[in-house]
C-alpha cells in the first residue's frame, strides 16, 4: 500500500472535478483511490464517465480511467475508502451544506471548492498565502460536528484571486477604499466555446452572485480568529462589477486603491516581489516560488502570455500607476480553474496536511 494520502473526489466528472484530477497525478503526498459523482454516473468507469467531455489539456491519468464512478450520496461507502476529499459538487448550496457536514462526520476532512461554507463561522476560508492561521478554527468546528478527524475547509472564489493577493502584500500601506472590475473566463462557469458558442466575440455584463463574492471574501480572509469564529475585517471597503469575457481560463481584474498612509510606486512594487508565506516556507509541493510577479511591459499581464505564470499557481499584476482619483492602479491575472478553483483547494489540503490537520484514517 503507498505511503500517500487516499483522495476522494467528490464531483468528480465537473470541470473542476476534472482539473482535481489532472492536478493530482502523480502528486508526491495524494492518490486518487476514489472518483464520486450524480446517480446518473455511478457504476460506469471514470472514462466512460466523461466519455466526450473531458475538457483538460492532458489526457486522463491512468490510475484513474478505470476507477468505478461512486454515487456521491453513498456517503458511508465514498468515506470508508479515503483519508480525506476534495469536493466540487454540483448542487444546490444546501445541499452541498448537508454532504459536506455528513462527509465530515464520517471523520473525513472535506477540502471544497464550493460556496456553500464560505460563511460558516467556524469553517477556515484559506488563500495559503494570506491566513494559514485560520486553520485553528477547525477545532471548534470539530466540537460542533462532534468530531475528531472530519472538518470541512474551503477556498475563496476565484474572481478574488487577481486583486487580493496585491491588496494583501499591501496592508502596511492601510489600503481603505477599493473599485475592483473582474473579467471572468468561461471556465469560471464550467463550461469551454463548444458548451457555450454564444460567448465567442461577446460580452455578458452579469455573473450572478459573484459581485456580492468579490465584495466580501477578501474581509473574511482578512479577519481574525476569535471565539471559535472567523470575524471578517472591517478595514477596507470593495465595490465590485464581474463581467463575463470571451476566454477560456484567466480572470482579470482591473483595480482602484486609495491608502492611508502614502506609499510610492517602488514600495509597492518592492511589496509584491517580496511577497510570500507558508507555503513557501514549508515548500509544499504545488507552492508557486514566486506568488506574486510584477511585470514592467505597459501591455501585461496578458492571459495568453502569463495565465500559466508558476503552472497557474502565480498571481500577475502590471499597470501600477497613479491614478488622478484613486491613489493607484493596477492589472492583475490569475488563472481561475488552477490557483482560482482545483489548484487553490489542492495547496489548502497541503498545508493542512503539513499541519496534521489531515492525517491517515486508522487501517
Amino acid at each position: 500500500m503507498s505511503d500517500k494520502l487516499r483522495v476522494g473526489v467528490l464531483g468528480a466528472t465537473g470541470m473542476v472535478g476534472q482539473r482535481f484530477i489532472d492536478l493530482l497525478n502523480n502528486h508526491p503526498w495524494f492518490e486518487v483511490t476514489t472518483v464520486a459523482a450524480s446517480p446518473r454516473s455511478a457504476g460506469q468507469t471514470y472514462e466512460k464517465a466523461v466519455e466526450g467531455r473531458w475538457k483538460m489539456e492532458n489526457p486522463i491519468p491512468e490510475s484513474v480511467k478505470n476507477l468505478v464512478v461512486k454515487n456521491v450520496n453513498e456517503v458511508e461507502e465514498v468515506a470508508s475508502e479515503v483519508d480525506f476529499v476534495f469536493s466540487a459538487v454540483d448542487m444546490s448550496k444546501e445541499e452541498i451544506k448537508a454532504i459536506e457536514e455528513a462527509y465530515a462526520k464520517t471523520e473525513t476532512p472535506v477540502v471544497s471548492n464550493n460556496s456553500a461554507h464560505r460563511w460558516t463561522e467556524d469553517v477556515p476560508m484559506i488563500v495559503p498565502e494570506i491566513n494559514p492561521e485560520h486553520a485553528e478554527v477547525i477545532e471548534a468546528q470539530r466540537k460542533r460536528l462532534g468530531t475528531k478527524r472530519g472538518f470541512i475547509a474551503v477556498k475563496p472564489n476565484c474572481s478574488i484571486q487577481s486583486y487580493a493577493p496585491a491588496l494583501t502584500a499591501w496592508r502596511s500601506f492601510e489600503p481603505y477604499e477599493v473599485v475592483v472590475s473582474t473579467y471572468q473566463a468561461i471556465s469560471g462557469a464550467g463550461k469551454t466555446f463548444k458548451d457555450w458558442p454564444e460567448m465567442e466575440g461577446n460580452i455578458i455584463p452579469f455573473i450572478g452572485g459573484e459581485e456580492e463574492k468579490s465584495e466580501r471574501e477578501p474581509l473574511r480572509i482578512w479577519g481574525k480568529v476569535e471565539d471559535g469564529k472567523i470575524v471578517p475585517s472591517d478595514e477596507i471597503k470593495i465595490t465590485a462589477q464581474c463581467i463575463r469575457v470571451p476566454i477560456l481560463y484567466g480572470h482579470t481584474a482591473t483595480a482602484f486603491v486609495k491608502f492611508k498612509k502614502n506609499p510610492t510606486k517602488e514600495q509597492l512594487i518592492e511589496a509584491l516581489k517580496n511577497f510570500s508565506g507558508e507555503p513557501q516556507k514549508l515548500n509544499l509541493p504545488s507552492a508557486p516560488k514566486q506568488f506574486i510577479q510584477y511585470m514592467e511591459e505597459e501591455n501585461r499581464p496578458q492571459v495568453q502570455l502569463d495565465v500559466d505564470f508558476e503552472n497557474g499557481m502565480g498571481v500577475s499584476i502590471g499597470r501600477l500607476r497613479e491614478d488622478s482619483v484613486y491613489d493607484y492602479k493596477f492589472v492583475g491575472l490569475s488563472h481561475n480553474t488552477i490557483r482560482g478553483a482545483a489548484g487553490g483547494g489542492v495547496l489548502c489540503a497541503e498545508l493542512l496536511t503539513a499541519k496534521k490537520y489531515i492525517t491517515k484514517k486508522e487501517q
